[in-house]
């Protein structure tokens, strides 16, 4: 669908009207709506969205009823690709016809953070939670005047969405937009937390706990990295064969044991595993996983984002013999600087993307897979918009 424009003589670019696929509340199906989309701001895009996944965040934060993210109407989505369609006062890094990536948590290159080498969390561009754009506190979405609210500072779910610039990667034209949309997300969490976190080593043992997109990309990077065992964890009994392609070489269903998982791996890996990775989501998990590290050495990581009880607590004597926690977002990478070297990686067939895509819907199924998700059907659905 094209946009439609109120101010198609202008030479600057003017408020359109498009498709997209809104939250009226938690739970509640997805609408497809027609909806107001301001111009980009000072050192703001408008990208027509070609093709985006579905993470599980969006998921998480669509079912909320907390008060923290109940915020209605909203438009989710946030690991998606795109094309330039205008860009604002001030962007220099853009033109109208870039292809990009639109990234959840952005960056500035100038605050402290940013110019730290220390940090990918960026001051300025930081995780978004209010359902506001940075730069004003306010949205660029309406319908009838009244805001709809963004998800991430991005809401791919719609046919255009603007973004802050420092929100979005330019990729090369020749990559394939329809697949690499999942490295704006899931994918290259998973890989950025084998790889720059916790630095897996050649010949060590890996456990994952959490076999979706974040947990299997945390085996293909470990993998890669030369890890002897790689251990997946999962209620799920269908992600035993596809864990294998992925690098996973033993599964575990914790249902089908009557002994604690932890100790369950302690004893098939004489004493425990070098590194873990909690990838659910769930706080109670985190404490398993440091139960499941070697005494003296062991590192997990925490990459899921928790539903509820985002409090956490462990007895202090699993970190005083040696054992370390590491939380990360977005597996370390600093978005704008290292992506592009991820696309590269993928076209070079040095990193498998294509594998996660489980299924291809057209934008108006968006509610298919939000099912296909909550049901645990899929791992990736990609979501294409209208051409």
């Amino acid at each position: 669908m094209s946009p439609s424009s109120s101010a198609e003589d202008s030479s600057s670019p003017a408020v359109i009207t498009c498709k997209a696929a809104v939250a009226w509340g938690a739970g509640e199906p997805l609408v497809m709506e027609e909806v107001e989309l301001s111009p980009p701001h000072p050192h703001e895009i408008r990208i027509k969205v070609f093709s985006s996944s579905l993470c599980r965040s969006d998921i998480s934060a669509w079912e909320s009823q907390a008060s923290s993210q109940a915020i209605f109407p909203r438009i989710f989505g946030h690991e998606a690709s795109g094309i330039v369609e205008s860009i604002g006062e001030g962007v220099t890094e853009f033109r109208e016809g870039d292809h990009v990536l639109t990234v959840f948590t952005g960056e500035c290159r100038t605050c402290r953070q940013c110019t730290s080498g220390k940090s990918n969390v960026c001051q300025v561009l930081g995780l978004e939670r209010r359902g506001v754009m940075h730069s004003d506190q306010k949205t660029r979405f309406s319908i009838k005047g009244k805001p709809v609210f963004h998800y991430c500072a991005v809401s791919s779910f719609s046919e255009y969405t603007v973004v802050h610039s420092g929100c979005a990667v330019k990729v090369s034209p020749n990559a394939p937009l329809e697949k690499i949309c999942l490295l704006s997300c899931g994918v290259a969490a998973g890989l950025g937390a084998a790889w720059n976190v916790a630095a897996v080593s050649e010949g060590s043992t890996v456990v994952i706990f959490g076999l979706g997109t974040v947990g299997l990309s945390v085996a293909q990077g470990a993998r890669l990295k030369g890890a002897s065992r790689i251990i997946g964890v999962d209620t799920n009994p269908d992600k035993c064969e596809k864990a294998k392609a992925f690098g996973v070489t033993e599964f575990i269903n914790p249902s089908d044991s009557s002994e604690p998982i932890q100790q369950v791996i302690k004893r098939i890996t004489d004493g425990g595993a070098d590194y873990s990775f909690e990838c659910i989501g769930d706080t109670g998990m985190i404490t398993t996983a440091l139960q499941s590290w070697h005494q003296g050495w062991g590192l997990t990581v925490t990459l899921g984002v928790p539903k509820v009880k985002p409090e956490m607590s462990a007895h202090y004597g699993l970190l005083l013999t040696g054992r370390t926690l590491k939380g990360t977002i977005f597996g370390g990478w600093k978005p704008k600087s290292d992506l592009p070297s991820l696309v590269d990686m993928y076209m070079n067939k040095e990193i498998e993307v294509d594998k996660f895509i489980t299924h291809d819907l057209p934008f108006e199924d968006i509610n298919t897979a939000f099912s296909l998700m909550r049901e645990g059907k899929c791992l990736r659905c990609v979501i294409h918009m209208p051409r």
